[in-house]
């Protein structure tokens, strides 16, 4: 896995590797700006911060590739259970070898209601077409189908909150010609949604069986008062409205 995500970080300084950075950079920054709380941590690819945007005071960027701050496997990440309250995995589960695992162990260090936001490569788009016929490195990822990634995602109990695709132009490496189909953008997510080359997932741990206690407000006994104490006090306020 290491070397893939340094290749593909090298890869996101090409023309089409920028206009996918910062494509998922500007998804990443109105994404995790409202999500609140202490702890936030992204899988790899130190060399792109998603976590900018947002304002928990305890960021880190782990992994196993050089400039993470705390060097690990996504596969057995040295955090307790139910300890973090965000983690950001762009296209960590593409270049993965084992993608349901990491799941399963972000599943473990999320606390009740965390948020994992998820980026990976459409296979069903034009950038899908482009894998079978380039010997680059970013398009030797895993390449998850959208639905399979949704049945791992239900057994985990991690519900998708909401999705976006993203990068519509075609996957060409000239920067004319990305410039140039810069209106397939609007039309693309108008004509044809699902076709983006990258898809972003908004997900959400949910526990079983935990409820939210509100107040029984039936309980709450209100003071009745007669309909002739409500008249006097109406006649009391009307004269002294007539004095002022």
């Amino acid at each position: 896995m290491t070397a893939a995500i340094d290749h593909f970080a090298a890869w996101l300084a090409t023309p089409l590797g920028q206009y996918l950075r910062d494509s998922e950079a500007a998804w990443f920054d109105r994404t995790t700006v409202d999500i609140f709380g202490y702890k936030a941590m992204q899988l790899e690819l130190p060399q792109f911060d998603c976590l900018r945007a947002n304002r928990m005071p305890w960021r880190r960027i782990v992994g196993e590739t050089a400039g993470t701050q705390i060097r690990c496997s996504a596969e057995s990440l040295p955090f307790a259970e139910q300890s973090l309250d965000l983690l950001v995995m762009p296209h960590t589960l593409d270049f993965s070898s084992d993608p349901h695992s990491v799941l399963r162990e972000a599943e473990r260090v999320m606390r009740p209601e965390g948020r994992v936001l998820i980026t990976g490569f459409n296979p069903w788009s034009l950038w899908g077409l482009r894998r079978l016929r380039a010997n680059e490195v970013a398009w030797q990822g895993q390449f998850l189908a959208l639905h399979r990634l949704k049945d791992w995602l239900s057994l985990l109990d991690l519900q998708l909150v909401r999705g976006e695709f993203l990068c519509y132009r075609p996957p060409l490496q000239r920067k004319g010609w990305l410039d140039k189909s810069r209106f397939l953008e609007q039309a693309g997510d108008k004509l044809w949604p699902a076709g983006g080359g990258i898809y972003c997932l908004d997900v959400v741990k949910r526990v079983r069986g935990m409820n939210v206690i509100e107040p029984d407000w039936s309980q709450i006994v209100v003071p009745k008062r007669s309909a002739a104490a409500v008249a006097e006090k109406m006649q009391l306020q009307a004269k002294k409205d007539r004095c002022k």
